[in-house]
């Protein structure tokens, strides 16, 4: 069922209204609505939001489920990279059950679009591939999930993961993934041409993992804006995290966002308190797209969050020191259309013709909705119900 009418909404905070949905998409918002035969859900005066959008997470490397991973590992990023495979080979980590249960729990907080990065490596081939590409089958009417073929432990540096790659693509994999060009493979020429290359000859889009910082990263984004030119690829072409752009020399940085906005480079967040972030505000002044995600959680890298991407909006807004109700209200978007449209998604929205994704919330405005992040009362995606009260109506494995 893909037809709903939900009554006594306050969409986006504003006043009281009815939203029917019509073949998974916004067909009214008014008052008063009626729709014969087509079931009907009261409000009961809570915010309708659209739905909370994941733009960057990793549903093959969670650890739900499991008992709790006691974490020993060592503070270099290889380090952790290294640890990770070991763990999945001991645990016999299965990327279907995982990303089901992440996923599931998604859902649950009023996630109805994500993007995830699944590792692509010579050790584990292209089961995880396999395992995701199963749990967005299985969940087709629950959740959207993205893929981006992602070379976690080194492109160039591993010989054969570009052959995986490739064939990621061919398999169904959504975007090409890539990795810190330089702090990774150091090789940022042979590491950005492979995949330009595979992005090309599958005619797919590429998503970018950037933790370099200050300079560094600032030489791979400009190596990666040569590339997006050469290669006609404007608007087709992300970078996750990208905390250069968090650099304290904002001359370098507003040139980076400049060049964001010529070439239509979408900027993915996970606004991590450790780290130096780009500013929300900068990026929507210079018109960049922009999105967030939960990245992993419960899982070898760390232990911290659950998949709430509600409360991914207040760290947002904490760590942008975004205090007005007016400022939460942009992290909010950034968590929903905003993400939405990062990923191009474009009648992600509460509006007629939108698609028929809303989350019901508590509060009496979107900041107190924010800061408390209470149990998500109703999720609808595409016009059918898939959670209630803070859990999905699907089981997880």
């Amino acid at each position: 069922m893909s037809d709903l009418l939900i009554k006594n909404a306050r969409p986006i905070g504003g006043e009281l209204a009815d939203i029917r949905i019509e073949n998974g998409r916004i067909a009214a918002i008014g008052s008063s609505l009626a729709a014969e035969g087509v079931p009907v859900e009261d409000a009961g005066g809570r915010i309708a939001i659209p739905g909370l959008v994941d733009a960057h997470t990793h549903l093959d490397k969670s650890l739900l489920g499991y008992p709790w991973y006691k974490n020993e590992v060592g503070p270099r990023l290889i380090d952790k990279i290294d640890n990770e495979r070991k763990v999945k080979r001991d645990y016999g980590l299965d990327a279907h059950v995982q990303s089901m249960r992440q996923s599931l729990q998604s859902v649950g907080y009023g996630t109805t679009l994500i993007r995830t990065h699944v590792d692509i490596d010579t050790d584990q081939g292209l089961i995880a591939l396999e395992g995701v590409m199963e749990t967005r089958r299985q969940l087709t009417r629950v959740v959207e999930i993205e893929i981006v073929a992602f070379p976690q432990s080194g492109l160039i540096r591993r010989p054969g993961t570009a052959e995986l790659i490739d064939r990621s693509m061919a398999m169904g994999a959504d975007l090409v993934g890539g990795l810190d060009p330089c702090g990774m493979d150091r090789d940022p020429k042979g590491h950005l041409d492979t995949i330009f290359a595979i992005a090309e000859k599958h005619g797919k889009g590429i998503d970018i993992h950037l933790h370099e910082g200050g300079e560094l990263g600032a030489f791979s984004m400009d190596m990666t804006f040569e590339r997006i030119r050469a290669h006609g690829m404007q608007g087709k072409v992300a970078v996750s995290h990208a905390f250069c752009l968090g650099a304290p020399d904002w001359n370098m940085t507003q040139g980076l966002i400049d060049t964001c906005t010529e070439l239509d480079v979408p900027i993915l967040t996970t606004a991590p308190p450790s780290r130096e972030v780009p500013s929300l505000k900068r990026l929507r002044a210079a018109g960049v797209r922009f999105g967030a995600g939960v990245d992993g959680f419960r899982d070898t890298w760390g232990p911290y969050g659950n998949g709430d991407m509600l409360e991914r909006a207040m760290l947002l807004g904490m760590k942008n020191n975004l205090r007005r109700d007016d400022e939460l209200a942009l992290a909010l978007d950034v968590c929903t259309t905003g993400g939405a449209v990062a990923m191009d998604r474009t009648r992600h929205a509460l509006e007629v013709g939108g698609r028929g994704d809303i989350v019901l919330v508590e509060g009496e405005t979107l900041g107190e909705a924010i800061v408390t992040h209470a149990p998500r009362k109703l999720v609808v995606t595409a016009g059918n119900i898939v959670a209630r009260d803070g859990k999905s109506l699907r089981e997880r494995p």
